[in-house]
C-alpha cells in the first residue's frame, strides 16, 4: 500500500505540481507522481499547523483525519490476527490477507472521502446555482414596479408639457381671441373665403401621381389663377365688397363711437381714462354693415351709378347665404359688442 495520502493520490500531477509550487517546494518538476505525493505528504505532515486553515488543502487534512481516526483501520488487524492464530495460516497467506485488508481499507477510505466531499460540496454548488437563477417576483413587487414606472412616466410627460410652453401659448391665444375684434375678423375671413372662389377661380396646375404603396390615385392639383389680378373681373367685386363691408362701416364706427362718449376729458365730471375702449365702435360697425348690405345687395341701390350691378350679382352669389349671410354675421358681432359692454360695466 502506498504511504501517500488518498486525497493526493486522486489529484493529477499538474495539480500536485501547482500545489507544490504554491507551498514553496523546489526541485519537484522531475519527480514522478508517486514521489511527488510522498514529498507533499511529508511536507504537509511536518507543517500541518501552518496549512490546516488553507481551504485548498481541506481535502488533504480531512482525508488524513479520517485515516487517523477510522475504526475500521483499528479493527481489521485485530480480526486478522485472531483468525490467523486459530487457523495457523502460513506467513505468506497472512501477508496476502493483510494486503487485501489494506486494499479494502484504502477503497473504503476513498469511497468515504468521495461521499463526504459530495455532501460538503453539493450544498455549496446548489446555493451558488440558486443564487444565479432569478426568482419570480411577488405580486407586491410587481405592483410596486408598475407604480414606480407609472409615476416616472407621469412626471416625464408633465415635464415635457411644461417645457413645451403649450400652456403659455394657449393662454396667449385665448387672450387674443377673447375680444369683439377677433370675432369680427373671424366673420370677415369666413366671407372672404367664399368670395375668393368667385374672383380668383381655381385652375388646373399639375397632378400628383398615384402611389401603389399607399393605395392612392392620381390627384389633380388646382391653384388660384393669379392672372385674374390684372383684370377688372377681380377688382370690381372685391372693391365693392371692401367698400360695403369694411370701409363704410369702419368710417361710421370711428366717428359714431359710443364707447368714446363714455370717457370725459380731464377736469370734467368724474375722472376717467381718456382712451376709449375701441377706436372703431364694433356695435356701430355692425349696424352700418348690415344696413349697407341690405340696401345694396337686396334693394339694388347703385348710388347714382357708382355701384356696378354685375359686381353686386357676383358678390351676392359668392357669399355664403348671399346678403342674408352678411346681415347674420353683422348681427352676431353687434350682439357680441353689447355683451362685451355689459361685462365691462
Amino acid at each position: 500500500m502506498s504511504s501517500a495520502n488518498p486525497w493526493l493520490q486522486r489529484q493529477r500531477k499538474s495539480d500536485l505540481l501547482e500545489t507544490a509550487q504554491r507551498l514553496g517546494l523546489k526541485d519537484v518538476d522531475d519527480l514522478k507522481k508517486v514521489e511527488l505525493e510522498q514529498r507533499l505528504d511529508e511536507y504537509l505532515s511536518e507543517h500541518a499547523a501552518r496549512f490546516t486553515s488553507d481551504a485548498k488543502l481541506a481535502g488533504y487534512f480531512n482525508s488524513r483525519a479520517r485515516i487517523a481516526g477510522s475504526p475500521v483501520k483499528k479493527e481489521v488487524p485485530e480480526l486478522k490476527v485472531v483468525r490467523a492464530r486459530r487457523h495457523t495460516r502460513a506467513p505468506d497467506e497472512i501477508a496476502a490477507t493483510r494486503d487485501d485488508s489494506d486494499e479494502e481499507e484504502s477503497g473504503v477510505a476513498q469511497i468515504t472521502h468521495a461521499a463526504t466531499n459530495a455532501l460538503v460540496q453539493t450544498p455549496g454548488r446548489a446555493l451558488s446555482l440558486a443564487s444565479r437563477i432569478p426568482l419570480p417576483a411577488t405580486p407586491a413587487d410587481v405592483a410596486h414596479a408598475v407604480d414606480r414606472g407609472t409615476v416616472a412616466v407621469r412626471e416625464r410627460v408633465s415635464s415635457l408639457y411644461q417645457e413645451s410652453g403649450i400652456t403659455e401659448t394657449t393662454e396667449k391665444v385665448q387672450e387674443s381671441l377673447s375680444s369683439v375684434y377677433s370675432i369680427l375678423l373671424a366673420i370677415q375671413a369666413f366671407e372672404l373665403y367664399f368670395l375668393r372662389k368667385e374672383v380668383l377661380a381655381d385652375r388646373y396646375a399639375f397632378t400628383i401621381p398615384a402611389i401603389k404603396l399607399l393605395h392612392t390615385q392620381d390627384y389633380p392639383v388646382h391653384i388660384p389663377d393669379m392672372f385674374l389680378l390684372l383684370t377688372s373681373s377681380f377688382w370690381s367685386p372685391v372693391l365693392l365688397y371692401v367698400a360695403t363691408s369694411v370701409v363704410v362701416p369702419a368710417v361710421f364706427g370711428y366717428f359714431f363711437n359710443l364707447s368714446a362718449a363714455n370717457h370725459t376729458h380731464p377736469g370734467r365730471g368724474r375722472a376717467r381714462s381718456n382712451q376709449p375702449d375701441y377706436t372703431i365702435d364694433p356695435l356701430t360697425f355692425s349696424i352700418v354693415k348690415a344696413l349697407v348690405t341690405f340696401v345694396v345687395y337686396n334693394q339694388g341701390v347703385t348710388f347714382g351709378g357708382l355701384v356696378d350691378e354685375l359686381a353686386v350679382a357676383r358678390v351676392n352669389s359668392a357669399l355664403y347665404g348671399g346678403w342674408k349671410g352678411v346681415v347674420a354675421g353683422a348681427g352676431i358681432t353687434g350682439i357680441t359688442a353689447i355683451y362685451d359692454a355689459v361685462l365691462k360695466k
